[in-house]
């Protein structure tokens, strides 16, 4: 294990610190929009925007990367980041907190890449499940422990906005001073969505679904947690306690989806998140002390449905196309948690903070009829054309379209 991590020990320590700085900033951005008064529809914009620039930024970081190099570019954007951050404690706005977000998506997409990108460089094809194991465990560790933060002061006061803005800088000091030599530039990938669709439906309009419930969560479930509340704690936990189980739930779901129909473990999940979606909407957040059980509940659920559906979708792709697939996926998902936090805003104006969970309700809802209506029209897959669900698992926590694992040799798949 010292022989894997010693060699990408610069490159963990600066994804630690950017995770841990942003988990950070996008639970105290929400408590703090709602302690000046935005509206539920001026948050739901204010996270839509972020995922807008992190679309951006997938389709426009290999050009960076290319122009500069990997070193550069991760400074670069870590830089503006860091200072993004402290603007909004600057100005109280929401038309000017849209555009940071914009700005801060865009940077961290590109600084996934970086990331990802010489991470996979370095792995090899014996270690890697392992290297990204690791980085995967680091991801879920540090975004919890940065939600954790929010309690260390008041979210109107400048340290926290000044703890965010530090993480992020000191994230591109290890790579700025690693001696380890940049990794091959990143090639831009041309994606066909048509093609993508026929070759899965249900692991395209999946991934759309998990970006609409997941991108409102991340953007407005802050607000739903803190209530009429003044106590910045619950939200912490509540928003905590959520991304633990997604990491719960990502390996017994992911082993179980490898050894039947991908479909019906989707169903399973779609139906606990649709459940646990429910039964929030209908909590009172500052009193029910089912809160952070059912939380629980729905980050176990609700969290890995991106995983399947990208592993169900690999299970029926080239394997010349793994990397065209895994940034197809992504930008369906994105596209997803653009429209998200809108809507879900809107839902939360008109039937109060329940009305987040409600919408989630309703789009696994709908994900559940779609799946149903798939199982009629396909058989299952063969088994031995599965792929393995570990190699999917890391997609979706940050970019992970950069990742070209060698795969065994398959023979054709049937189509969808």
């Amino acid at each position: 294990m010292i022989a894997i991590v010693t060699p990408i020990l610069a490159l963990l320590l600066s994804v630690s610190l950017l995770l841990m700085g942003n988990g950070l900033q996008n639970t105290l951005l929400p408590v703090r929009a709602s302690i000046e008064s935005f509206s539920a529809i001026d948050i739901g914009i204010m996270g839509s925007a972020y995922f807008l620039g992190f679309a951006a930024g997938c389709v426009y970081g290999p050009y960076f990367v290319r122009r500069v190099g990997h070193i550069r570019t991760f400074t670069a954007m870590a830089t503006i980041a860091s200072c993004a951050v402290l603007v909004h404690a600057f100005v109280l706005n929401a038309v000017v907190w849209w555009v940071l977000r914009v700005a801060t998506g865009i940077c961290f997409a590109v600084l996934y890449m970086v990331i990802e990108s010489w991470l996979n460089e370095k792995a090899t094809n014996e270690n890697r499940g392992t290297v990204f194991s690791i980085y995967t465990i680091i991801n879920l560790t540090v975004v919890t422990l940065g939600q954790m933060m929010l309690v260390l002061d008041e979210p109107t006061n400048f340290m926290l906005f000044s703890f965010a803005s530090i993480l992020v800088s000191l994230a591109a000091v290890p790579v700025a001073l690693s001696k380890s030599a940049e990794p091959a530039p990143i090639q831009s990938v041309k994606i066909n969505f048509r093609e993508l669709f026929q070759t899965s439906p249900v692991g395209v309009i999946g991934c759309l679904a998990v970006g609409l419930a997941n991108g409102a969560f991340w953007a407005l479930a802050p607000v739903f947690a803190k209530g009429d509340s003044t106590d910045v704690a619950t939200v912490a936990i509540f928003m905590s306690v959520a991304v633990i189980a997604g990491a719960v739930g990502q390996w017994p779901l992911g082993r179980m989806s490898d050894r039947m129909d991908r479909r019906r473990v989707i169903l399973l999940t779609c139906s606990g998140a649709m459940c646990a979606g429910i039964l929030l909407a209908l909590l009172n957040p500052s009193m029910d002390k089912l809160l952070l059980p059912t939380a629980f509940a729905y980050g176990l659920f609700a969290f890995p449905l991106y995983s399947l559906c990208v592993a169900h979708t690999n299970d029926f792709a080239d394997e010349a196309k793994y990397v065209e697939v895994a940034c197809g996926l992504l930008l369906v998902y994105a596209l997803g948690a653009v429209i998200g936090p809108i809507v879900a805003s809107v839902c939360m104006r008109f039937f109060g903070p329940g009305g987040l969970f409600a919408f989630s309700a309703l789009v696994h809802a709908s994900m559940i009829g779609y799946v149903f209506h798939r199982l009629r029209r396909r058989e299952v897959a063969p088994m031995e054309e599965h792929i393995s669900f570990a190699d999917a698992m890391r997609v979706g926590l940050t970019v992970s379209s950069v990742d070209s694992i060698s795969h065994p040799e398959t023979e054709q798949k049937p189509e969808e």
